[in-house]
């Protein structure tokens, strides 16, 4: 049976999305199980115990300790949940980040309505960016092009690369209010909160073109807060920076010479 199809769930594109996926199939099982349980339960106490079985009330209750016992079994199927399977995938998702030196660090900064994205490009440092430099059009993350590690540091609006089987941490952080950064397809979800840096990562493994959306409300524009992803090799990965760093470049030539 493809559980992903019994639950609606799209493709796996993560290396750590079948873990994910097997907890959801964990918990809403054991909600089927429990559902059911108590189901077959009031229809025996409703056949059972009404007055034309029972025309005499019993006050002394029942004997029997299965409730007890019942209530037993869910808190351990629960602990198991928490301590075997919640627990250890937090610890090992979220509080060990892979090394940075073997990953690759893209910083995202999400406004209404769109996610600006932020790539340190071939020499993978970023430059620095302040307020002094920002353009809404032209320059959105405010790089420094006096700043030499930013040299062929470069940008995009809403589409978001990134090369197969390869760690990616992300730095997101807002510009204005509440935003979520979700990436379906890699079970990425995480909320992006106005005035901290907040990391997530994961590693691709698929190729292909997935979208970005925003899981939180955040205006009336909310709806078209869409962004794109596209995994490619890593060779092509690497054209691609290669081409985009030297555009850059040469627009951080004509800005530094107009800043100068």
């Amino acid at each position: 049976m493809d559980f992903k199809k019994l639950f609606g769930l799209p493709e796996v594109a993560s290396a750590h999305g079948q873990q994910i996926d097997f907890m959801i199939y964990v918990v809403h099982w054991g909600m089927f199980a429990l559902c059911l349980g108590w189901g077959l339960f009031y229809f025996v106490c409703l056949f059972r115990f009404n007055r034309f079985v029972h025309p005499r009330a019993l006050y002394e209750g029942t004997k029997s300790h299965i409730s007890q016992w019942l209530e037993v079994a869910v808190i351990i199927f629960e602990a198991i949940l928490l301590v075997g399977l919640s627990i250890p995938f937090w610890d090992k998702q979220v509080n060990a980040m892979p090394d940075r030196k073997d990953s690759l660090e893209i910083r995202i900064n999400a406004e209404q309505f769109a996610w600006n994205i932020h790539y340190p490009g071939p020499d993978g440092i970023f430059g620095n960016t302040s307020v002094k430099y920002f353009d809404k059009q032209n320059n959105p993350m405010g790089l420094d092009p006096t700043d030499p590690n930013g040299k062929d540091d470069f940008t995009t609006i809403n589409q978001l690369h990134l090369p197969v089987g390869r760690p990616v941490i992300i730095y997101l952080t807002s510009r204005d209010v509440m935003h979520s950064f979700t990436l379906t397809e890699m079970r990425v979800k995480q909320d992006i909160i106005p005035g901290m840096s907040i990391p997530t990562w994961f590693i691709p493994t698929k190729t292909g073109h997935y979208e970005i959306a925003c899981a939180q409300l955040c205006g009336l524009g909310h709806y078209r807060m869409k962004g794109f992803v596209t995994v490619h090799s890593q060779e092509e990965y690497d054209a691609w920076v290669k081409t985009q760093s030297a555009t850059q470049a040469e627009q951080s030539t004509d800005a530094d010479s107009f800043w100068n």
